[in-house]
């Protein structure tokens, strides 16, 4: 064989090289791509939205022997995106009521929306339980509240939500927010009547909010 040929390099090292190549282009450009990303996140720095219980409606608050709660009621909560240049994509929410950290009632699914640049929007859900059990634990707390007049609450929403920045939307996010409120049960003077032993509480509170 002659010095030449040996030489000569294989094709199969020439189709290596060139594989290698186009990956380290396109780890590259990914590389680049997530670089971009994730400085266009830093400079917006997106702020989770901002929810208020603003009144609760109470259709039925009834414990039965033994221990069982029923309940209804139509709150009203506003969201708004305090941002300037994200949106948000609410994907799936659900609310309910909890007493001392126990679900009294039953989620009720809020359909999903895009909440634009410093837009709010308003939700009117009733969240209801029928018959449901209360844990032993919280039925003497739930005893000595009814004798107190005054029930504290929390009407929560769990969901999932997306960013939206021009044309990138993020991955699912988990969206967990507490609504706290007191609702005097003790009299109804507290409250506005409607009819039918339904009593509207003015409450206007802030919500905590993990995303």
């Amino acid at each position: 064989m002659s010095a030449k040929g040996r030489l000569r390099p294989p094709r199969r090292t020439g189709r290596r090289r060139l594989f290698r190549r186009i990956f380290a282009a396109i780890l590259i450009f990914l590389l680049i791509a997530l670089i971009t990303i994730l400085l266009v996140w830093a400079i917006l720095r997106p702020t989770k939205p901002k929810f208020v219980l603003q009144d609760a409606t109470v259709y039925a608050f009834n414990v039965s022997s033994p221990n069982f709660l029923t309940s209804n009621f139509q709150v009203t909560i506003s969201s708004r995106n305090p941002n300037d240049k994200v949106g948000v994509y609410y994907d799936k929410v659900d609310v309910y009521a909890s007493y001392r950290n126990q679900q009294i009632t039953y989620r009720t699914a809020i359909p999903p929306t895009y909440q634009g640049h410093n837009e709010i929007d308003v939700w009117s859900p009733f969240v209801y339980g029928t018959d449901v059990p209360v844990a032993p634990y919280n039925a003497v707390s739930l005893s000595q509240d009814q004798a107190n007049g005054v029930i504290p609450l929390l009407f929560k929403i769990d969901g999932r939500v997306r960013w939206k920045v021009g044309t990138f939307i993020s991955g699912k996010y988990h969206l967990y927010v507490k609504c706290s409120a007191y609702i005097n049960f003790g009299s109804k003077q507290t409250g506005i009547p409607l009819g039918n032993n339904a009593v509207k509480y003015q409450l206007v509170q802030s919500c905590s909010v993990n995303v």
